[in-house]
């Protein structure tokens, strides 16, 4: 019988140690008797997503976790998301992200980039057709959509010339360094004006392309402001979505070669992130399509177990995203992130494992990155990795967390090199 991949990513799951937990990590604070078991029948490691001292964001991290060189493939995250939420993306179009975001009274300073969470997807919807129907731009069309909660993505395409993606971020959280926007831990939470990035200053395509998106926040700021929804939510005490800021642009998709002809294997996957989904169908995996979440993981993650169980017979290998505990994170909220992760092993891996061919199938379980719950964002420590299954020896691993990992016989690796590693173990 030919042998399987299970390859799992737990958004965001490794951290720094909490005082408040001890000086434990959320992840070595919880209780994970699954993860636990994996490790002890594996091995473990560390992966450094992209390489040693870089701070990952998620859609780098999963490209270079797809064994693919982030450095060589990535135009920026704007057109990924994009293409997944289903905007077309011509070659010298601009794609960004954007967060629908609130804005204070005196109209610069960030109240909260995220609307704190609260955004629903009828109210957001709602808003994006306002934007589509009473912005204009001087010399570009645009396309604005929503995606999930606070998230969506803009399209904006030249009427005379193409436009260019090396262009700064109106989000002051993000930072643009060449084709990669990289997380500040420290920053002044007012709007901030795009400009062409360092090397484009003389760009007639980039100068274009930051009045554009200046101009588009401008506008788009007008009509949030008068919307009759947003003045609803201030009535009922919420935070308005007064504001879009806009980061990561890129004027092309990436064009990846197709992970199915790489390794002569069959791949499908299921995530629940657009990002995640964009570079998936990108890369040639074939879309798993699973139920939207209930809100309560008791219930949906049994669900996604049987259906990653059930995908294993109709593919070589299967590719699992979690969103989970990435968002409590960055919320600052260590115990929720805790109870997830106790949830995922609980719920997830509890309902996977024991239905699972361990013998004929090699399961990897590893994360994006490090989330850290102190300082909110992304860090560039190297996060834990477990190999388990299909005849794999155990390097003597008690659990699964940061510091256990540093003990593993897999030692320290990039994050390309593990589904190639994945491969050579169900080919041989």
């Amino acid at each position: 019988m030919a042998k399987k991949i299970l390859y799992i990513v737990l958004d965001g799951l490794s951290d720094e140690p909490v005082e408040e937990l001890n000086n434990k990590t959320p992840l070595e604070a919880a209780v994970t008797t699954c993860l636990g078991r994996l490790a002890q029948t594996g091995k473990t490691g560390l992966v450094y997503p992209l390489k040693k001292g870089v701070v990952p964001d998620s859609d780098t991290a999963v490209i270079g976790l797809l064994g693919y060189d982030p450095y060589k493939y990535y135009t920026g995250r704007g057109p990924l998301e994009s293409f997944a939420a289903g905007l077309k993306v011509n070659d010298g179009d601009v794609a960004l992200r954007i967060n629908f975001a609130t804005c204070a009274a005196d109209g610069v300073t960030i109240e909260d980039r995220r609307v704190a969470r609260s955004l629903e997807a009828e109210e957001a919807e709602a808003l994006a057709k306002e934007i589509n129907s009473k912005v204009t731009l001087s010399q570009a069309t645009f396309e604005f959509k929503n995606t999930v909660g606070h998230r969506g993505v803009l399209v904006i395409r030249g009427m005379r010339s193409k436009l260019s993606g090396a262009i700064s971020n109106t989000d002051p959280a993000h930072v643009r360094e060449g084709v990669f926007s990289n997380p500040k831990e420290n920053f002044e939470n007012v709007i901030v004006k795009s400009v062409p990035l360092p090397g484009f200053e003389d760009s007639v395509e980039a100068k274009i392309t930051a009045e554009l998106v200046n101009e588009f926040t401008e506008a788009s700021k007008r009509v949030l402001e008068n919307s009759a929804l947003n003045k609803k939510r201030v009535a009922e005490k919420k935070l308005p979505a007064n504001l879009i800021l806009c980061r990561d642009a890129g004027d092309r998709l990436p064009k990846f070669p197709d992970i199915n002809a790489l390794y002569d294997l069959k791949f499908g996957c299921f995530v629940e992130m657009p990002v995640e989904r964009a570079i998936a169908l990108l890369t040639g995996m074939e879309i798993i399509e699973v139920p939207s979440s209930s809100g309560h993981l008791d219930v949906d993650y049994p669900v996604w177990a049987k259906i990653a169980l059930d995908a294993l017979t109709e593919y070589d290998g299967i590719y699992v995203h979690l969103k989970g505990p990435d968002e409590s994170a960055h919320d600052g909220n260590y115990l929720k992130k805790k109870e997830i992760i106790e949830a995922i092993d609980k719920f997830f891996f509890a309902s996977l494992l024991p239905k699972l061919d361990v013998a004929n199938t090699i399961i990897a379980v590893t994360t994006d990155h490090c989330t850290s719950s102190i300082s909110k964002t992304h860090c560039a420590g190297p996060v834990p990795l477990v190999i388990s299954g299909a005849n794999t020896l155990p390097d003597g691993s008690l659990e699964f967390s940061e510091k256990a990992a540093k003990l593993g016989a897999l030692g320290e690796i990039n994050g390309q090199e593990i589904l190639p590693l994945l491969v050579k173990s169900v080919k041989t």
